[in-house]
């Protein structure tokens, strides 16, 4: 489980540190940083498919990503009593990720190279360093591998004492070492903080217009991991009627709509449809008849009752599209997800806000923005996860 997500100079997230538990609700008013958390997040997930230069290209380049106000933002400027001026920077332009857990954290930075005019590629970002540790602690001690710029090196025990050996001398500015050094026997650490972050899943908006890929006939193919489209959607539930929690399935439908429940129909050449059973018809309506609002609820009963829980699931503003009713049901449904995985979930919907916070476990991280710094309300020094970025 992750304990800290740590980020500096993104966009509106100057400097944040964010505790981090079981069951995670971001909420704020709208333009206080709550897309811009979730956009650092699947950049760090990005980091291990190898393509967080290419996701900072395709938001602008690392100038458009880069946070846009002062270095510095002193107590006057708080105040309005000093005027927010330009002023010469005093350290190298850095980009800055990572994340704490109590088996291994990480970091990376992201910079730009120097000036180059042989080239018409000087803007495109480069990885600095990257970092993998023991502990939710960064210690020098507990440092496993460390890369700057292009020179890899991890620790390794040589006649029983401890030592560093190079991984590579040559690194390329644009890869991450997950791409590159992922290697079960010299960096067995580094391969397996790359899988998992690579099993995180992200769930954002889920289409459900006539078109949408969940409202069509799928071959059904066993599918414990619904796609983040929702293209597989029969399979899937069939998937957990069959491995999972198929009681959970129809209890999580009944509770959102009671005396209702879910079939899944064998079709010609292996296709399977969804019927979708509502007291008081006489027949089934298909996925294609359902209204966007309970096409999306069963989407995210779906995802949240796979029977292979990652560790770590992200919904972005699930409510969307739902009816307020629908939401008190959800949220019981998010509570009990929580117990599989670690789950954060963004939102500015009051009802579904309201009944997440009564559950016990839910960390509730309530954003605002203040001289365009995003904050979260109430954090002090003492609630301030510990965070290092031994630069040097």
């Amino acid at each position: 489980m992750l304990t800290t997500l740590a980020i500096q100079n993104y966009r509106s997230l100057r400097e944040i540190r964010v505790p981090l538990e079981r069951l995670n609700l971001v909420t704020g008013a709208n333009g206080s940083g709550k897309s811009n958390l979730y956009k650092a997040l699947r950049l760090l997930a990005q980091t291990a498919q190898g393509g967080v230069v290419n996701a900072l290209a395709l938001e602008g380049g690392l100038d458009s990503s880069f946070w846009a106000g002062p270095e510095n933002i002193t107590k006057g400027m708080l105040r309005g009593e000093t005027a927010i001026e330009p002023t010469v920077r005093q350290q190298v332009k850095r980009l800055k990720l990572g994340f704490a857990s109590d088996e291994f954290s990480y970091l990376i930075e992201l910079g730009l190279p120097k000036p180059d005019s042989t080239t018409l590629f000087g803007l495109d970002p480069q990885i600095k360093r990257e970092a993998i540790w023991v502990g939710n602690k960064y210690r020098p001690a507990a440092v496993l591998v460390e890369r700057r710029g292009p020179l890899v090196k991890s620790r390794a025990e040589k006649n029983k004492q401890a030592g560093w050996q190079t991984l590579n001398l040559h690194m390329q500015h644009g890869d991450s070492i997950f791409s590159e050094l992922a290697d079960p026997e010299r960096a067995p650490e580094v391969l397996r903080l790359r899988d998992s972050i690579r099993a995180w899943r992200f769930y954002d908006h889920f289409r459900s217009d006539s078109d949408a890929p969940a409202r069509k006939p799928q071959l059904g193919t066993r599918t414990p991991v619904l796609h983040h489209d929702g293209r597989d959607l029969a399979s899937a539930i069939q998937t957990i009627f069959e491995i999972g929690d198929k009681e959970g399935f129809d209890h999580a439908v009944s509770d959102a709509f009671p005396g209702a429940h879910v079939h899944i129909e064998y079709e010609s050449n292996g296709m399977l449809s969804l019927n979708f059973y509502q007291e008081g018809l006489l027949r089934p309506l298909k996925a294609g008849e359902l209204s966007d609002g309970t096409l999306r609820y069963l989407l995210l009963i779906a995802a949240l009752l796979t029977p292979r829980p990652p560790e770590l699931m992200v919904l972005n503003e699930p409510e969307t599209s739902l009816h307020p009713d629908l939401l008190p049901a959800l949220s019981r449904l998010i509570a009990k997800a929580s117990s599989l995985c670690q789950l954060w979930v963004v939102s500015h919907a009051k009802r579904l806000i309201n009944a997440l916070n009564e559950f016990e476990h839910c960390n509730l991280i309530e954003l605002d923005k203040q001289l365009g710094q995003t904050e979260i309300i109430g954090q002090d020094i003492l609630s301030t996860p510990s965070w290092n970025w031994q630069q040097k």
